[in-house]
């Protein structure tokens, strides 16, 4: 009975993280210009359930919101991939275009078209939601021709549903 129990948990571990999630970020972005203040910045993103899934890879649709302590804010949507390394381990990459409002002149992106790219690492707790670290790049991909970026650390809590 022990083992039976210790397998469906573990079960449901592996596969909370490929289900509905919200996640919260709060971390540190370092803006590129030497002119921007680099400051505190929060997210909050939504992950729907994913679209494709293989044995260890799937892939859905999300939306992220981020504010920085200025008041800079992007929000985004767009694809969001994840890795499972182990029952525990995984990883995260996504690509969420989306528009930026610069609070300041000095945190101006080159335009309001900018797109946040994630890369992540994550560990699903016993609770089935998990913690994650991430870097986060927003830039406008030379559309503009000001294009100075900006990059943040994260540290996340998924909590799943």
């Amino acid at each position: 009975m022990k083992a039976l129990l210790t397998s469906v948990a573990l079960l449901v571990a592996a596969t909370s993280v490929q289900a509905q999630s919200v996640i919260f970020g709060a971390g540190f972005a370092d803006f590129s210009n030497g002119n921007g203040d680099d400051q505190g910045v929060f997210s909050l993103e939504y992950q729907h359930r994913p679209f494709h899934e293989a044995t260890r890879f799937s892939a859905g649709l999300g939306t992220a919101l981020t504010v920085d302590t200025d008041g800079d804010t992007h929000i985004g949507a767009g694809l969001v991939g994840i890795y499972s390394f182990s029952d525990r381990w995984f990883a995260e990459l996504s690509v969420m275009p989306g528009y930026f409002n610069a609070s300041n002149g000095d945190n101006d992106l080159g335009g309001g078209f900018q797109i946040r790219s994630l890369l992540g690492v994550g560990y699903t707790l016993d609770s089935g939601n998990a913690i994650s670290l991430a870097v986060t790049h927003k830039s406008n991909a030379s559309t503009e021709s000001f294009n100075p970026g900006v990059n943040a650390l994260f540290l996340r809590y998924h909590y799943g549903f």
